[in-house]
This record gives structure tokens, sequence and C-alpha cells, in this order.
């Protein structure tokens, strides 16, 4: 039974072993690994002369072979395409990881000021503290805001009890918050993996090569296992069970850094500004759950807004007073409106007083005729 495990195979054997290839046995191993390495200007020009001529499949055989710019450069743009591809779709992945790390770590600086606060200011002990944590999950957090700010209005609860019961619903939200992050997580790392360890498939091979599948299969197989044989025979110990060094081989070139790419924007959300506040509100965690969500899923599927929000990040101020003031800044109770005061009368003796009896005697004077000369 085929077993991984770990090995001292490196970056540099793998490396030797597909050099000392043949150079249609390199040209298929850079095409499998193509998400980590290139193939060459020697390995295109060789694709080329070696499609099937249309020529000579229909009788024609050409005197001299000649291969047309446009063939090699059709080549060079299809190994682009499928390099671009498998290496931005790493990207996208690792981006997400990192994003979601970001967004993790910022809640748990949250929650750990929320507690304090809860604690050292509002004196919530550790039943409270475990009762809250329990109900989070199933807490509805829109009907309590609700009935608060009611109470606040109606003047049925005082200013401190009103930022203890707000600051308790705000951090059971980023509890919730934090439990839905840790399990994307979870995904996103699974799906780095997979792509870190898939090759390139036939069918796209075969698009870039131009050669029929059953060439290209028995190519894959021959070749592919003379790649393995090429590698150090101390890499198979003896009396151990078999090392799967085809799989060891993506493991080690998973471990090469991610290639950053830069991202144009892709019509996400419509305008790129709306997009920008969407991704402020999911770094700042300030965006209302049932919405949070579906952001997220769009967002993670975008290479641009992925950047963005990697960006906005790691501006994030991260220190302990920052963190209390975002909270305090959260679960303040809105202002009351004040009752209107009513206008003083004006002096008797003030310009405007002066100037309305002015106006009062010239109406009168007026309606007598006094005004007639």
């Amino acid at each position: 039974m085929t077993q991984t495990m770990t090995t001292r195979l490196t970056g540099d054997m793998i490396e030797a072993a597909i050099n000392a290839l043949p150079l249609q046995g390199r040209v298929m191993l850079h095409l499998l690994l193509l998400q980590y390495l290139d193939a060459t200007q020697e390995e295109i020009d060789f694709m080329a002369a070696d499609r099937p001529d249309p020529r000579f499949v229909s009788g024609a055989k050409p005197l001299v072979p000649v291969v047309a710019k446009e063939t090699i450069q059709g080549l060079i743009d299809r190994v682009a395409q499928y390099r671009s591809q498998t290496r931005r779709k790493r990207e996208q992945v690792w981006l997400q990881i990192d994003c979601l790390r970001k967004q993790i770590a910022y809640g748990e600086a949250l929650c750990a000021q929320a507690e304090r606060l809860l604690r050292e200011r509002f004196g919530l002990d550790d039943v409270a503290f475990t009762l809250m944590q329990a109900q989070a999950r199933a807490a509805l957090p829109k009907p309590a805001i609700r009935e608060l700010e009611r109470q606040w209005e109606q003047n049925e609860v005082e200013e401190e009890d009103y930022r203890r019961k707000r600051l308790g619903i705000e951090y059971q939200a980023e509890l919730r918050k934090l439990d839905r992050e840790r399990k994307r997580l979870e995904t996103a790392l699974r799906d780095y993996s997979i792509a870190g360890h898939a090759p390139l498939q036939d069918h796209e091979i075969g698009h870039i090569w131009g050669i029929p599948a059953g060439t290209l299969a028995a190519r894959k197989a021959k070749f592919l296992h003379q790649y393995l044989q090429g590698l150090p025979a101390e890499l198979q110990p003896p009396g151990q069970p078999p090392v799967d060094l085809w799989k060891e081989t993506f493991k080690i070139l998973a471990e090469r850094p991610v290639e950053r790419s830069a991202a144009a924007y892709d019509s996400l959300d419509k305008t790129e500004t709306s997009l920008m506040e969407k991704l402020n509100a999911l770094a700042s965690k300030t965006m209302p759950e049932d919405l949070e969500s579906r952001a997220w899923l769009a967002v993670s599927q975008s290479l641009f807004a992925l950047q963005r929000l990697s960006a906005l990040q790691t501006e994030r101020e991260m220190d302990q007073e920052t963190l209390e003031q975002v909270l305090l800044h959260r679960t303040a109770p809105a202002p009351k409106e004040q009752p209107a005061e009513s206008a003083e009368p004006a002096p008797e003796d003030s310009p405007a007083t002066i100037q309305s009896d002015d106006w009062r005697e010239h109406i009168l004077r007026s309606m007598r005729g006094e005004d007639r000369r």
C-alpha cells in the first residue's frame, strides 16, 4: 500500500530530475507542473514543431518544415493563459486564508477587549460570561437591540445599564462571527491544499501542445515514470513503505512563496466605490450579520477584492485603546432630543422692537391719509 511520508526531497532534486529528461520529457513535466515551473522558449519551439502538420495529414507533406510565427505565438499565449489561471487560483485561495486569519485575529482582539470592559467596568463574573457564551449562537440581536433602544427612548434604562447590555449583544455577535470565520478558514485551507497539489489536466496540456490524446497519455506515463526513477534512490529507504514521490513533489513545490499578481477591478458590486465601502465594512466588522455571509462569498471569488481587503486589514489599528474606543462607540446610546427652548421676548428698546413700532406707525398714517401732501 502506497503511503505518503516525510522525505528529504528538495526543490533542487525535483528540477535536477526534470532537467535530466530528454526535451520531450522536460516539456511534459513542465506542463504538468506549470503552476510552479515555467516552460522555456526551447520547449515552446519544440512543441510548435512537434504539432501535427495539417498539410501532412491531408497528404501534402511539406518539403521544408517551417513553423509559422503565429503558431509559436499561439503556444506562448496558451502557456501564459494556463500559467496565469493556475497560479491566480492558488493566489486567490491563499488570499482567502490571509484575510480570514486577519479577521479572526481582529475578532479575537475585540472579544478580549469586550470581556475586559464587561468585567472591569460592568462587573460581570465568570458565571455570567459562561451563560453569555453558551447563548451566543442562538441569540437574536435585532429584537434585543430594538427593545433596548425602546427602553432608552422611554427612559426605562440608565446609560450605564444600556451600555452593559449593548456591549453584551456586541460580544455575542463577535463570537458568532469568529465561529463562522474559523469554519471558512478550515474550508480555505482544504481548498489551498487541493489547488496546490493539482497538476495541469490532460485536456489542458492537449490544448497547449496540440497533440492527440492517445499520444499525450503515452508520453505522460513514460516521462512521469522516468522522472520518478531519476530522483535519488535514498528517497525510497529499503524495508520502508513506498513513498508517493509525485505527491511529495507537489508538497515541496507548494512551499514556495505564492506569486502575487496585479489584479484589475472586475466589476464586482457595480462600482469600485461601492465595493470599497463594502470592503471597509467587512474589514471593520461593522457589516450587519445577515449581509456579511453573502458579501464574503462574493469577495472570496474576486482576486481584486481580496487584495484590497487584505490591504485594508493591514492598516487597522490593533492597540488596546483603539479597540476599546471602537467598542464604546458601537455600544453608545443615541443622543436624546432636547426639548425646544421657548424664544425669549425681545427687549422693548431692541432694534427689532423699534423697527416694528415704526412700521406700525407708518401703516396707520397711510390709512388716515397723513402721508399725503
